[in-house]
């Protein structure tokens, strides 16, 4: 599928994704693929159905196709200009058929999720002696080489190491599952993100990153702007504080857990006050350092989401798909929600002549702390 400035490519395929076979790439009707911050990335293609050909009388062509079929692998690659980047990386796990009531109205649609569905099949009880969440992370993560995908986990500022005849980690459920379980405890995130070869792939198990700001959201700066629709919302109750009380293990003394407010650099000039207070609730035997990290990674991440911001923009004259878990600049709004908002939420939706991109974004106040945005 093409448009002016912008090429869609799909690699399917059982085992290996391949170019799609022109037959399935000219029944697309519409590609959206969705990235966002507290889960797995999806993906969903609509393909017009049709049977009119009598050796096609017992079926839809399209639902005996192997490459359509569950689990067959999904690489969505979009090309704006002259670099392609890798949209999508997963395999399908839903199909829905609408029959039409005219000859080729038919609409099949198959649902992808990324490849950290792999690790969420199948629920297992194992225990891990002596081996810290570090060390736990890049085990699992290691065992799906098979798909292509590589660990890039980031050390937690305080690790706590297991002793035997202290405590044993046990997992219960999927290895997914207790991937982000122990994310939790140091308020980190676990995604995956597609290598620029497509077929390869990293999960990431690490903190939140800030990197350089993606080009700026534009609205009311006429050829300039970008965005068809934005809205903002604050929420003053979102942000909290942890207070409690802890019994060390090694004195025997109960001692006091506080918080302090965040400890990533602000982007807001006027964070939300902290008005709700939360009592710290730990357990299985965790030292005071450990349970003050953990306490401190719950308000970093109550706080985060403060002020909040839904739209959609014109993906081709934005010129690039935009990334979740990335800074951005918005412009034209005025001073209190102008500024850098952490991307939440993007949805690429891509039909014949048209790239349209709906995001959400937040961060923890209003005002902007940025003189200057790169456009």
């Amino acid at each position: 599928m093409a448009l002016t400035g912008v090429q869609l490519l799909l690699l399917i395929g059982p085992t290996v994704p391949l170019p799609a076979p022109e037959p399935l790439a000219a029944a697309i009707e519409r590609v959206e693929v969705t990235h966002r911050d507290d889960g797995a990335s999806g993906c969903q293609i609509v393909f017009k159905a049709g049977r009119g050909q009598p050796y096609n009388a017992l079926d839809y062509p399209l639902l005996k196709s192997r490459l359509l079929a569950p689990f067959s692998r999904i690489v969505v690659v979009l090309r704006i200009g002259l670099l392609p980047k890798v949209l999508f990386d997963g395999v399908i796990t839903n199909q829905q058929l609408a029959p039409g009531d005219q000859p080729g109205t038919g609409i099949l649609t198959v649902t992808a999720e990324d490849l950290t569905i792999m690790m969420d099949l199948e629920e297992k009880i194992v225990a891990h002696p002596a081996q810290s969440e570090l060390v736990i992370a890049n085990k699992i993560i290691a065992s799906y080489a098979r798909y292509g995908i590589a660990p890039l986990v980031i050390p937690p500022k305080v690790i706590d190491q297991p002793l035997p005849i202290d405590r044993v980690p046990i997992q219960h459920g999927t290895d997914l599952s207790y991937l982000q379980e122990m994310a939790n405890r140091f308020g980190y995130d676990v995604y995956l993100t597609p290598n620029p070869l497509p077929g390869s792939s990293i999960v990431y198990w690490g903190p939140q990153k800030r990197s350089l700001p993606q080009s700026a959201l534009t609205i009311n700066m006429g050829p300039a702007s970008n965005v068809t629709t934005i809205s903002f919302r604050y929420d003053a109750l979102a942000a909290h504080s942890v207070k409690g009380s802890l019994l060390d293990r090694q004195t025997g003394r109960a001692m006091p857990v506080m918080t302090t407010p965040p400890l990533q650099i602000p982007i807001a000039r006027t964070p939300a006050p902290r008005k709700r207070i939360t009592l710290l609730h730990e357990s299985g035997g965790l030292g005071v350092t450990v349970a003050r990290a953990r306490a401190q990674a719950s308000v970093d991440q109550s706080s985060a989401s403060v002020v909040t911001a839904d739209g959609e923009l014109d993906g081709v004259r934005y010129g690039k798909p935009l990334e979740a878990r990335r800074l951005i600049g918005v412009r034209g709004v005025g001073d209190t929600y102008d500024g850098l908002y952490m991307v939440k939420r993007v949805t690429h939706v891509i039909e014949r002549g048209s790239y349209q991109q709906r995001f959400s974004l937040a961060r923890e106040g209003v005002g902007t702390l940025t003189p200057a945005l790169l456009p």
